[in-house]
């Protein structure tokens, strides 16, 4: 729910993120340099891959053995080894293995967070060049509730947190955000059971506004800007305990299983 104007606010960070490092940190010294502020009520987009950097969830591909069965798909598919995988170890199942063309294959698979995406998330880009990868976080929710719990303590400013990642979607082309952790806020807005301007009572309207933000910040980020978290300000969101598994459609409502 929004009333009147809705900002996106990118904040640039000029130095790499590397292990260990204190996101709330860089982000305070990024908003001073900046001359930018957060404030109460703001939303903070935060892209997956510098959290999952400040966690260690980095892995250099010299190190990995890829088993049988990653070897058998790399051949076939044009993939590296290594890649494959690391698919294959942070996934709970493969949802599809298609083959596009000649020596172009793709893996759609689960990841442990019940997450659908290609490769499981692993993603070589913006990281060294192709020397290592970045997984996703290994609890994306809990990443974006200590981001907030810390921001709250150093900047003394309660928001909520969504931690986005870039996946592709059924039947569509191209690439869209989706919140893939969040905290301080409740992802999805249920307008079922309310009446529309013309009365008609609404049934299945339940919106993703956790996505949305999302894809709204991932606009103004972008991919190559070096700005991996942007403020969102002047929407009026539910406040509160959420979780992006809140996103993550059952099994018994799944109609593609």
């Amino acid at each position: 729910m929004t009333t009147g104007e809705m900002r996106v606010i990118p904040v640039l960070f000029p130095d790499e993120v590397r292990t260990g490092d204190d996101l709330a940190e860089k982000l305070r010294v990024a908003l001073r340099q900046q001359r930018l502020w957060v404030q109460a009520g703001d939303i903070l987009v935060i892209k997956h891959k510098i959290v999952s950097k400040a966690e260690g969830q980095i892995v250099q591909l010299c190190e990995v053995k890829p088993s049988r069965a990653a070897k058998d798909w790399a051949q076939k598919s044009g993939t590296d080894a290594r890649l494959v995988e690391l698919t294959l170890r942070e996934s709970k199942r493969i949802v599809r293995k298609k083959m596009l063309g000649q020596k172009r294959g793709v893996l759609i698979t689960e990841t442990r967070h019940g997450l659908v995406c290609a490769n499981s998330g692993v993603d070589a880009s913006n990281v060294d060049g192709g020397n290592s990868v970045v997984l996703l976080p290994k609890n994306p929710d809990g990443s974006a509730a200590r981001l907030r719990s810390r921001i709250k303590k150093l900047l003394g400013v309660s928001l909520a947190v969504i931690v986005s990642d870039s996946f592709g979607r059924p039947w569509r082309e191209g690439l869209a955000e989706v919140a893939i952790g969040v905290a301080g806020m409740k992802p999805l807005l249920d307008y079922r059971g309310k009446r529309d301007p013309h009365g008609y009572r609404l049934r299945a309207s339940y919106e993703a506004v956790a996505d949305e933000l999302a894809c709204a910040a991932g606009l103004v980020c972008g991919k190559l800007n070096r700005t991996p978290v942007c403020i969102v300000r002047g929407f009026k969101y539910q406040r509160g305990r959420g979780s992006a598994r809140d996103l993550i459609r059952s099994k018994q409502n799944d109609l593609f299983r």
